[in-house]
């Protein structure tokens, strides 16, 4: 059954290249870019699959057994659009293509000065193939746990990443609501990141996959929870929520200064080492604290469709870097 599946995925790769990618490539003048176009089909065809899971999967979850009942359908179907953009524009595997050739040419200066580039794997020569994807996958979620705070600390930052806290009815699309540049930022210092510590290309591609599906998860409109123990190991549903509610997973105890709580992406190991993780059992209402109307907050305007969205974004970045985030 498996191989059946490969097969066919293959055959319609296969199909949709030649008629479809390899046309339009020649077309465009673009015919020396033709291998990368054929991987870059895969993971267009990959990214559909991705879609079509989460669909499957968490939303007859998110029907079942909600948080709460969406008030904005909009924002769902906005989030959607992120969604698509993300797991159809391929941003985070096309720079890491993009920055592999470099990481190389470095590498070669490197050698003909006599340094040897680092390398995870051959601390352990060894090491199951098993074994060295779980390696990479911790190290890579140990640096997004400090990526993540940063998003929080610095101001500018913040206003970059407000725009993905800004959703209150948040859904098993809301990951992908992010300013693009705050996106930029992010894939290009992850590739470098996993460049540096020598993944292989196709595991850095499962690396991806995996971390979208579970912050897909984690994200969704579900009263889902690990239990006491599972909550220590795997980021769930609800130690998440607990990251966007308002006025805590964004603020240092609720004071309005900039901070925060349950930061880990993948692993909780990181803000219980940290002393930033907070268990509580009840699921949060989620937003940024300036989106209440006054005295609250401000009654802040974090936009409606895409666009509105990352031009906001960032005169919000400009704002708060001149006086600092409210």
């Amino acid at each position: 059954m498996i191989q059946f599946l490969i097969d066919l995925f293959g055959a319609v790769q296969g199909w949709l290249f030649e008629h479809a990618v390899e046309p339009f490539m020649f077309f465009a003048g673009l015919g020396e870019f033709t291998e990368d176009a054929f991987e870059g089909t895969e993971w267009f065809l990959i990214g559909m699959v991705e879609l079509a899971a989460l669909y499957l999967v968490l939303r007859p979850l998110e029907a079942a057994i909600p948080v709460r009942p969406l008030a904005d359908r909009r924002a769902r179907w906005n989030d959607f659009v992120y969604t698509l953009v993300q797991r159809l524009g391929l941003f985070s595997i096309a720079i890491f293509f993009t920055l592999d050739p470099l990481m190389d040419y470095v590498a070669g200066l490197l050698r003909f000065e006599g340094v040897h580039p680092f390398n995870l794997e051959a601390l352990l020569p060894s090491m199951p193939p098993v074994a060295a994807f779980l390696l990479y996958l911790v190290v890579i979620d140990f640096c997004d746990y400090w990526f993540h705070r940063a998003q929080h600390h610095f101001n500018w930052w913040w206003g970059l990443h407000s725009l993905h806290h800004s959703q209150m009815d948040m859904n098993l699309w809301s990951d992908n609501r992010n300013h693009l540049l705050d996106d930029l930022l992010r894939d290009i210092v992850m590739a470098v990141i996993a460049l540096a510590i020598g993944v292989p290309p196709a595991q850095f591609i499962l690396l991806v996959s995996l971390s979208r599906a579970l912050q897909s998860l984690q994200h969704a409109n579900v009263r889902i929870h690990f239990g006491r123990f599972g909550e220590r190991l795997l980021v769930s549903p609800r130690y998440h929520r607990t990251h966007h509610a308002i006025g805590l997973g964004h603020e240092s105890a609720g004071q309005g200064t900039l901070g925060g709580c349950n930061f880990a992406v993948l692993l909780p190991v990181w803000d219980l080492l940290f002393r930033t993780a907070r268990y509580q059992d009840g699921y949060a209402a989620t937003g940024v604290r300036d989106q209440l109307p006054a005295p609250a907050g401000s009654a802040r305007n974090y936009g409606r469709g895409f666009w509105q969205q990352q031009w906001f974004g960032l005169k919000r970045m400009v704002e708060y870097a001149r006086r600092g985030a409210p």
